[in-house]
């Protein structure tokens, strides 16, 4: 079973629920962190370095300037504007390639080739029950998706958490469109709820099962619950407004250990998400 976390803005507590699910499910569990721009789950778990690390390449395009006749095909087909031809060898923008290969394929005078370009690494580490498999971005590359399909492809074992990049983009499709189930977690102010909607409609376009998680709760909320009811949105569980909470994350603390009562609630959680799934 794959259970995406995901959330339509940073600061929700994504990387909680994520990290406590993981552990909460007293067996061997893979929790992959694929907010590779920037990874913290380690943070909150006491790991093992296994030493298992690899580096992540794209494959982008080299132009033989001797075969290149300029007619442009390559360009013309590229989605991305990463190659330019006015009738002359074109201008290759490396910022902009997606490592897609489809230049090569189309070339009539096969004029491109291929040679790998580094963007990231994945490392597997061990924290007791947990196996976890981060990537990390490397610095100046803006392409995360290829990245976090390397993430992915770590998966292990029968119950896999992936923390997802926060809001809508490319890099939050690609890490959950395999999930599920997805769990959207947000918070009770207006831009909680703004986000949400963006989250919610992104989930619903990829067709996969979803719930609410309400973090940071109170008695009085005039945003989110609301929405839920309108919608027909299931609301899984609500993580109460609680400074004991917000001080063991500060620290660095799983939530279930610093405040064993805690426990029920995301076991609780956890028995939803199977249900629903």
């Amino acid at each position: 079973m794959i259970v995406a976390v995901a959330s339509g803005k940073g600061g929700t507590g994504k990387t909680t629920v994520a990290v406590n699910l993981a552990l909460v499910a007293k067996r061997s569990s893979c929790l992959l962190d694929c907010d590779v721009e920037a990874p913290n789950a380690h943070l909150f778990l006491a790991c093992e370095d296994t030493g298992c690390e690899r580096d992540v390449s794209i494959a982008v395009p080299v132009i033989d300037k001797a075969l290149c006749n300029g007619c442009a095909q390559c360009a013309e087909a590229c989605e991305f504007n990463a190659l330019v031809s006015f009738g002359t060898v074109p201008v290759f923008a490396p910022e902009l390639c997606h490592g897609c290969g489809v230049c090569a394929r189309v070339c009539p005078q096969k004029a491109i080739d291929e040679t790998p370009k580094p963007i990231g690494t994945v490392k597997t580490s061990v924290c007791g029950n947990v196996e976890l498999v981060q990537g990390r971005l490397d610095i100046g590359i803006a392409l995360a998706p290829p990245l976090i399909r390397a993430v992915r492809d770590e998966a292990n074992g029968d119950f896999v958490v992936i923390d997802a990049p926060p809001g809508t983009s490319c890099s939050m499709i690609a890490a959950i469109r395999a999930a599920d189930y997805v769990v959207l977690v947000t918070e009770p102010t207006p831009f909680g709820l703004n986000d949400l909607k963006l989250a919610v409609g992104a989930v619903r376009a990829l067709g996969l099962p979803y719930g609410v998680v309400i973090n940071r709760s109170g008695a009085t909320d005039g945003y989110i619950r609301p929405y839920l009811e309108e919608e027909k949105i299931r609301l899984l569980t609500e993580i109460p407004d609680d400074r004991r909470a917000a001080q063991a994350y500060a620290e660095g603390k799983v939530l279930i250990e610093a405040l064993p009562e805690y426990e029920a609630l995301f076991s609780g959680l956890l028995q939803k998400i199977r249900e629903e799934a």
